[in-house]
């Protein structure tokens, strides 16, 4: 259990709103990541994040767990975000299922494959193209903001959005190391 966690839902269940602000400064963008792990548009990814904290809030969701937060979310991400192919694809959705499944089957998490996947993700972000490399490192080494990120590189946060969104599919193959890293 992530102490983390149980502070953010010790703040929600007091009704303390900055517990839902360290939440989503929390979960936002790693949830982001695994949501495009299924979809092909970071903006679609987005999307499905955004409607899985309204609920959360709107629904006080909250209430309902002890401890922690992170498995719940992610969970709530996978499903809507398949959920979302099932209505907006053409394709069968019991093939997409079954190679969803077997993608997380085939995914194993030991310490060496993790160091040696994080070797190759930093030399895919030195192979990124300058601008993505730069709102890459910004937004997800740095944790700045989307405007943050834009005020510093001195662009727009459209220009920011393109340049991480091109990052993070050149990156597919690693979002699982690139979310583990954000959770760290």
């Amino acid at each position: 259990m992530r102490l983390k966690d149980i502070k953010i839902l010790e703040k929600l269940k007091i009704g303390d709103q900055s517990g839902y602000k360290d939440l989503f400064d929390l979960y936002y963008i790693p949830l982001s990541v695994y949501s495009l792990k299924y979809c092909d548009s970071f903006d679609q990814a987005e999307d499905v994040v955004q409607e899985i904290f309204i609920k959360f809030w709107n629904e006080k969701l909250y209430l309902k767990l002890n401890n922690s937060i992170g498995p719940y979310l992610f969970k709530a991400v996978k499903n809507n975000t398949l959920s979302l192919l099932k209505k907006n694809t053409k394709y069968c959705f019991v093939q997409i299922e079954d190679q969803v499944n077997k993608l997380i089957e085939d995914e194993v998490e030991d310490i060496e494959n993790i160091e040696e996947e994080k070797r190759k993700l930093y030399q895919k972000i030195e192979a990124l193209p300058e601008k993505s490399k730069e709102v890459f490192i910004a937004i997800v080494m740095d944790n700045l903001k989307y405007k943050e990120a834009a005020e510093q590189l001195g662009v727009s946060v459209n220009t920011i959005k393109t340049h991480y969104s091109n990052a993070l599919k050149q990156l597919r193959k690693s979002l699982d190391i690139i979310i583990f890293l954000l959770l760290a």
